[in-house]
């Protein structure tokens, strides 16, 4: 199998493993507004059930605790559900499962199949989303369905502004995390602190301005040549700021020099979807090589936006294939510059 048994996995391959043993930093903070809980202690039995019950328009947080346990079925945050946050009231982020297990292929009830949209296990258009403390899973099985050929499957599909994930775990193989906004040209920006994200073929992909901050990002090892890419940024031309990742731990058990950082994705050709990822400050292990960046299809990678930055480990090499920003380049490409926007926005301060 080329997924562990996630639902069962130990802490050492989470979020445990970057260090952090520490109680979610949301935690505290606000009362939760309604209780979830699978064995029926708590207001409602099924996260979207909460969802549906929470105020439209919401100025602020509205506070949704989720008891341990694992909670099948895909979940929609719509556009008029703002200010959400769900917290996983376990020990650990492993004791709280969000997933369901549909993928691109998969048929649906009324004809036809999914798509990678449709597949995600939880969709997030609601502005100022939050979620601390829990998993989020595509449950699909690859080698149960060897019929379904299209077998991405997101576990998390954003298009909202101003979303934060701490210390959340993303799990799946194909397309786990899809970081990307209502339409081309358009700023959504996301912010994720001490979060594990795993996965195999382009498993963080996207249109939006996504910050990973103290992540740990791990490829899994799927026995192919390449065994996979990291990264698929989408960014329209018109935004300065893609995917960057500081400070972070890119990990695999997958054999030297067989994983790739990413390659630009050119959503139905658009010529605009100059794709962005910066890496910096960050260890990279032996399964990166020293030509870490592919062509997309005709799409050459060497008109992409790919940069690194003082990045140091064994995969940390430099060279003509890995382009590295100059101090002056890296002043541009911080944290703050990110996610400022023309509000100021600083969720790293929170």
């Amino acid at each position: 199998m080329r997924r562990r048994t996630f639902l069962g996995m130990s802490s050492g391959l989470g979020i445990v493993a970057t260090g952090l043993v520490q109680a979610p930093a949301t935690a505290g903070v606000r009362r939760p507004d309604l209780i979830v809980a699978s064995d029926g202690s708590g207001d409602h039995t099924g996260i979207q059930a909460a969802i549906d019950a929470a105020p439209a328009g919401a100025t602020e947080p509205y506070v949704i605790g989720v008891r341990p346990g694992t909670y099948l079925g895909q979940v929609i945050v719509p556009s008029a559900k703002t200010q959400i946050e769900l917290r996983g009231l376990g020990r650990r982020p492993e004791d709280v499962v969000i997933a369901d297990d549909r993928a691109n292929g998969t048929p649906k009830p009324t004809g036809g199949t999914w798509g990678t949209s449709g597949s995600a296990s939880v969709t997030v258009d609601g502005a100022g989303f939050r979620a601390g403390n829990l998993t989020f899973a595509n449950l699909f099985d690859e080698a149960a369905h060897p019929e379904i050929t299209n077998r991405q499957a997101v576990a998390v599909l954003t298009r909202a502004d101003r979303l934060v994930f701490e210390r959340v775990r993303f799990l799946a193989n194909q397309d786990t995390l899809y970081v990307n906004s209502s339409a081309a040209g358009v700023i959504a920006r996301v912010y994720l602190r001490d979060c594990y994200v795993e996965g195999d073929v382009d498993f963080i992909f996207g249109r939006a301005t996504a910050v990973f901050d103290r992540c740990r990002v791990h490829s899994l090892n799927r026995g192919t040549t390449p065994n996979g890419y990291v990264t698929a940024p989408s960014t329209d031309l018109t935004n300065p700021h893609g995917l960057l990742f500081d400070h972070c731990r890119f990990t695999s058990d997958a054999p030297a020099g067989t994983v790739l950082l990413g390659r630009p994705w050119h959503p139905s050709n658009d010529p605009n979807a100059i794709g962005q990822t910066v890496i910096r400050r960050s260890w990279i292990g032996t399964h990166i090589p020293d030509l870490a960046w592919s062509d997309f299809g005709t799409w050459p990678w060497r008109e992409a936006r790919f940069a690194e930055y003082r990045n140091y480990g064994p995969g940390a090499l430099i060279s003509e294939n890995r382009p590295q920003l100059t101090d002056e380049q890296a002043a541009f490409n911080t944290i703050e510059a990110f996610l400022r926007g023309p509000d100021g926005w600083r969720p790293d301060r929170c």
